[in-house]
Formats: C-alpha cells, structure tokens, sequence
C-alpha cells in the first residue's frame, strides 16, 4: 500500500511538472517559433515525454492543456487563431483542444504498441517522439480544413499560395514547420524519454 502511494505521488508530481513546462512553454517565447505561416509549436516535446514516460492517460491530459493553452492564443495572442476564433469560436475549440488531448493518447498507445512489436522495441521511444507531432499536425489540419476550408479568410490564403484543393493546401501551408516540429520531438522529446524512463524505472523497482 505504501508502495502504491509512492508511484502515484510520483506520477502525479511528474504529471504537474510537465504541465508547468507547457504552461511555462505556451505563456512565453520558449514554446512557438514564429513564422510567416503557422507558428512552429515545441510543446509537443512535453506532450511526447509525458506520453512515452507516464503512459496514454498522461498523454491526453498533456495533450489537453496544450489545446487550452492554444485555444487561449487565439484571444489576441495569435493573429491566425484569432481570425479563426471570429469566424467560429466552437469549430476553433475543436481544432484546438480534443485533436491534441487525441494527439497524446494515441501517442502513448503508440509506444506501448512499438514495444509489443520485437523490431521495433529498441526504437520505440524514438518512433513515439515522431509520431507524435505528425499526429499534431495531421488532426489540427485535418480539422482546421474540415470545419474552415471553404470559409473566405482560409480561401483567401489558399488562393494566395496557389493551392487549388485541400491536400495541396495542407501541403503548403504546413511546409517546413511540420519537420521543424518532428525534427525538434525527434531529438530532445526521444533523449528526455528515455531518461525519464529510466528514472521512473529505477523509483518503481525501490
């Protein structure tokens, strides 16, 4: 019994930490890189970490208040979001905040479906960290062009690019920042994982 308590005690100060660094990280400079596009977002870096360390449960609540703190850009903090939050606030909230606590579930299913697989157990943590900005990016522009597409300002910005149906909209309205995400998930979400990892391991087996 007291054992339980320690690993739940543990699991929800390691939850809370990694809800301050997404609210440390969405509330200052650290967590958006901006573009002439979409800003290049790094909190998925805690998202993963949490996914991969603590599990699908973590995941979606990391992934949960990533999409508040999204939601709450759009009220002035970012030009995009808040040109989407006056067309309709609803369809904005469900761009912004179930496709991520969605994003953090299924990233740590993910990982815990890598380690059932053989092949794939010695890099499951890396192939978690990637999956889970491209799930980012997949839901948010999945979501965002379902719901915002055929709406003047979206149309507008695909016109401007040349995009003359969804897919090639996505295409090139994500460009370079779904990499940067990945390539940034990949290298510093995959080296915290596994330490954590390490880390919870070592505190479970005392």
């Amino acid at each position: 019994m007291k054992k339980q308590w320690k690993i739940n005690t543990s699991y929800l100060v390691e939850l809370a930490l990694l809800i301050a660094v997404i609210l440390i990280m969405a509330f200052t400079p650290v967590g958006y890189i901006h573009t002439l596009g979409l800003e290049i977002t790094l909190i998925v870096v805690p998202v993963a970490v949490g996914a991969v360390a603590m599990g699908p449960a973590a995941g979606a609540i990391l992934g949960t208040v990533f999409g508040i703190t999204s939601f709450i850009q759009c009220f002035g903090m970012s030009p995009f979001g808040a040109m989407l939050l006056g067309i309709n606030p609803v369809w904005t909230f469900l761009v912004c905040v179930p496709t991520r606590a969605l994003m953090g579930w299924l990233t740590g299913l993910l990982y815990q479906g890598f380690l059932k697989v053989s092949p794939l157990k010695k890099i499951s943590v890396i192939l978690a960290n990637l999956c889970c900005p491209l799930l980012n990016t997949l839901f948010f522009m999945g979501t965002l062009t379902l719901f915002f597409y055929q709406s003047e300002y979206i149309q507008g910005i695909a016109k401007g690019m040349g995009a003359g149906n969804p897919l090639v909209f996505i295409l090139l309205f994500v460009g370079i920042n779904g990499l940067v995400e990945a390539a940034v998930c990949f290298v510093a979400g995959s080296a915290i994982s596994q330490a954590l990892n390490t880390v919870i391991r070592h505190s479970s087996s005392r």
